[in-house]
């Protein structure tokens, strides 16, 4: 492998994300490969105060444009500064989530205009496309108990309505319908040890 890939873990939460996207690395690195490990909002020191700032229940004033916009110079700075040159030296860059939670959270679920939602996104994509987006499909209601389970609390965008998540939830579905070829979806509500399984034969088709 020349050049490197990148492979986008997303969708509900409560899925599995942190725990199915360490295996994935593991498989990954098995293979001899270098895997540079990132997350969306945040990745990079510019990322990060944005993520305190966006996902911050502190802020529940926040316009949804101006939401949109932090998500988009995020990624801007995310693929200057980070995922580009990982790529350019031939390694996986595995991220938890990315292009696709601002379509099905500021779209689909916030309700922006789609054409907006994109332009947003192309001027900080710059023609850029991960080369697999892999949802981890779950109803919100089971994803919210199982974070609640864990004690964890829910950020800003977590602690929405269950409409608001529902919406999130069809929104990545409607993604992957669009696009089959970059997207795979696994049903999150199968046991963690199929989900992982699922991951990695997904991601093996690629190496």
């Amino acid at each position: 492998m020349n050049n490197g890939i990148m492979i986008v873990l997303d969708g509900s939460n409560g899925a599995g994300k942190s725990t199915v996207i360490k295996a994935v690395k593991e498989y990954i690195e098995s293979r001899q490969l270098e895997v540079v490990m990132t997350r969306e909002p945040g990745g990079t020191p510019i990322g990060e105060k944005l993520r305190n700032i966006i996902l911050s229940k502190e802020h529940p004033e926040m316009d949804d444009l101006t939401e949109l916009m932090l998500f988009g110079a995020g990624r801007a700075q995310h693929l200057a500064e980070k995922i580009y040159p990982a790529l350019e030296s031939g390694k996986v860059v595995l991220s938890d989530r990315f292009d696709s939670a601002t379509i099905s959270f500021q779209h689909f679920a916030r309700g922006i205009d789609r054409e907006l939602v994109d332009k947003i996104n192309n001027l900080a994509l710059n023609g850029f496309s991960p080369t697999l987006t892999i949802i981890l499909d779950l109803d919100p209601r089971i994803g919210l108990d199982r974070v609640r389970s864990r004690g964890e609390g829910l950020d800003r965008l977590e602690d929405q309505d269950l409409l608001f998540l529902d919406r999130a939830r069809n929104g990545y579905l409607r993604q992957a319908e669009e696009f089959p070829n970059k997207f795979y979806v696994i049903d999150a509500s199968q046991s963690l040890e199929k989900v992982i399984s699922e991951a990695i034969l997904a991601v093996e088709q690629l190496l």
